[in-house]
């Protein structure tokens, strides 16, 4: 014990004993109390800086609490401010003569995509409940996140059980919960143990507050969690990080994540199966490789003098990985819209990254009873199973827990991570199924917006006929084409008479319609351009696929020009046929029109000009696709 009450500060000899450590992952609901359990778990086990301990109990003073142990992790304002966790942060801890990692994982909704990647590598989790309070949603959310990511080994810690007296049968009652909880999801927890984590019971000593518990504590459960097991027996996995060029020898640079490789080994090197020796394995300052086992980066060089590229999987002929276009996922989806079928992403796998589209959503996980179901949609923050469909084969290892196997991410076009997704196999094409593998362009939405000096987007305007859509947009095309604004118009009438030719107008072709022309708007809009739309689309359902198809960049413009006033225009005569009965199912006369209840902009087109409502649309595409900070940080 130092002078200032704070355990003596543990230390490491090198950051290889860093390689040897057990990662734990502490996870729960938000209040359910991980940050206070860390905080505790590493002063009753002497694991704190020297004078840390002055320093929470100053904070703590300070805001006229009694001694928050979760100070010690809560280091960032927001934290404090809001009294949540934002990031994964990770704590080297040590007992007795064992290493481990610490990963406090985010409880947060807001904030379960840094747990993904913060999780990833743990061995085992200890998930914290409320136990007055029990499973909450997040709760759930993270068993699920815990078996998506596959950890073995669960440790439950039923928290804050001086808040029920001790009682050890209503203690019993909220374990029974979380465990039927855990089994629909094939966990098997390893250990349930009653502990309070602000008055330190059962966490490195045992609790004179339940006699009744036989159990070991916290630490004791954390030594007995198996230390990572040995991947250096396994099939040679090597993904090519870079290449590097040193005067005449190109050396290929990666860190070995299964198996062993050594000097004279013949490899094969990613999907185009070229075969090359292993010439040597390169050293610096230190004495000459033979071989190099799992875990540790290496330079090789190669004969003949092959060069692969990164991303490029090395391995045995005889011990090649699955090799598939059409894989099966499980998902754990992050964005806030729902993940449809069609969309397309860059699948991240080690060094790797692949364009994939989700070729079809398999089934969804309804959180509130934790089944699956079929559904045309994964929503926001869910679970499902899909498969994605790649233009080239991709090499790779199904998903096994407590191995690094399969562990893919999904990114958007903004390289922001929306998805947690394990490989699980390959998948077999369907009787009947379209084998459409799209492919996605290499040239960013920032490369193409800094080339055109604006970003791309689809103003889509919907009005009764006679409001003036058409010719609004073609006078704002010719206002933001002088501007040097990349412009293009799809007009209803347009698409009609070439590629909506074959549709009527049931409500089916309507949609089809619609479908159509946002799905060319959404092509437009990913080239840099910026598309008028200028389509009846009368129905909010109709207008609500066309933003999901385009996704970012969809804005919803209403021409707003009552019934009367369209009618008294009938600059094609349509009103007047309709009326005669000459055409059915006329927008206005015989068929509804839904009234946008929230567009993004509202151009009124009874009283004024022509020129002056297409300078209002072509001032609002102007400041809506202007680049600056926002766009920038968004690309």
């Amino acid at each position: 014990m130092t002078p200032d009450g704070s355990r003596p500060a543990m230390t490491y000899d090198s950051a290889a004993r860093q390689d040897a450590a057990t990662p734990i992952v502490i996870v729960g609901h938000v209040d359910h109390g991980k940050s206070t359990l860390i905080g505790r778990l590493l002063h009753d086990t002497d694991n704190l800086p020297e004078g840390r301990v002055a320093q929470i109990i100053e904070s703590s003073r300070k805001r006229g609490l009694a001694v928050e142990w979760s100070f010690l992790l809560d280091s960032l304002q927001i934290e404090r401010d809001q009294g949540v966790t934002v990031d994964s942060t990770r704590i080297p801890f040590l007992l007795g003569n064992r290493q481990f990692v610490i990963v406090d994982a985010p409880g947060h909704r807001q904030f379960l995509r840094n747990m993904i990647t913060g999780a990833a590598d743990a061995e085992a989790a200890v998930l914290v409940v409320d136990a007055a309070e029990g499973a909450q949603e997040q709760t759930r959310r993270h068993a699920m996140l815990l078996r998506l990511i596959g950890i073995r080994h669960v440790i439950v810690l039923m928290n804050k059980v001086d808040l029920l007296g001790y009682d050890q049968a209503r203690i019993a009652e909220s374990e029974r919960a979380v465990a039927a909880l855990l089994k629909q999801l094939e966990i098997e927890p390893s250990l349930f143990v009653p502990a309070s984590a602000r008055e330190g019971d059962n966490i490195a000593s045992r609790s004179p507050n339940m006699p009744w518990y036989k159990g070991p504590t916290l630490t004791d459960a954390l030594m007995l969690v198996p230390a990572p097991a040995g991947r250096a027996d396994l099939p040679l996995r090597l993904p090519v990080q870079d290449v590097y060029r040193f005067d005449s020898k190109r050396v290929v640079a990666g860190r070995i994540e299964r198996g062993r490789v050594s000097v004279g080994d013949h490899l094969v090197i990613g999907t185009h199966g070229t075969t090359a020796r292993v010439a040597s394995i390169e050293s610096w300052h230190t004495a000459p490789q033979i071989s190099a086992v799992a875990g540790q980066s290496v330079a090789i060089t190669l004969e003949p003098d092959v060069i692969p590229d990164r991303g490029d999987l090395l391995h045995r002929a005889d011990e090649a990985p699955v090799r598939a276009a059409r894989i099966r996922s499980r998902l754990f989806w992050l964005r806030q819209e729902p993940l449809r079928v069609g969309e397309s992403f860059r699948l991240r796998l080690g060094t790797a990254e692949h364009q994939v589209t989700v070729a079809s959503i398999d089934s969804v996980v309804r959180l509130d009873d934790l089944t699956e179901h079929a559904a045309d949609h994964v929503p926001p923050e869910g679970f499902a199973e899909i498969t994605l469909a790649a233009s080239e084969s991709i090499l790779f290892d199904p998903f096994a827990p407590g191995t690094t196997d399969g562990r893919g991410v999904l990114v958007d076009l903004h390289q922001r991570i929306v998805a947690g997704a394990p490989l699980i196999g390959p998948a077999a094409i369907a009787s009947g199924t379209k084998a459409i593998h799209p492919t996605g362009s290499t040239v960013s939405l920032w490369d193409r917006a800094q080339a055109r000096g604006h970003r791309g987007g689809v103003f889509w305007m919907t009005g009764l006929p006679g409001a003036g859509k058409s010719t609004i947009a073609r006078a704002a095309e010719s206002r933001l084409f002088a501007q040097g604004i990349d412009i293009s118009v799809l007009d209803g009438d347009t698409l009609r008479a070439g590629l909506c030719a074959d549709l009527g107008f049931s409500e089916a072709d309507r949609t089809e319609n619609v479908r159509r022309a946002a799905a060319v708007a959404r092509i437009l809009a990913e080239t840099g351009q910026v598309v008028l739309v200028a389509l009846i689309s009368p129905r909010t359902a109709d207008r609500d696929l066309a933003r999901q198809i385009v996704g970012d960049g969809f804005r919803e413009i209403f021409i707003d020009a009552d019934q009367e006033t369209c009618e008294a225009r009938d600059p094609k005569g349509l009103y007047a046929a309709a009326r005669a009965g000459r055409i059915s199912g006329f927008t206005g006369i015989d068929a509804p029109y839904d009234v946008p209840a929230t567009p993004d902009l509202r151009l009124a087109t009874g009283l004024d000009s022509v020129a002056d409502v297409a300078g209002r649309l072509a001032a609002y595409v102007t400041d809506s696709v202007a680049l600056g900070d926002t766009a920038r940080r968004r690309s």
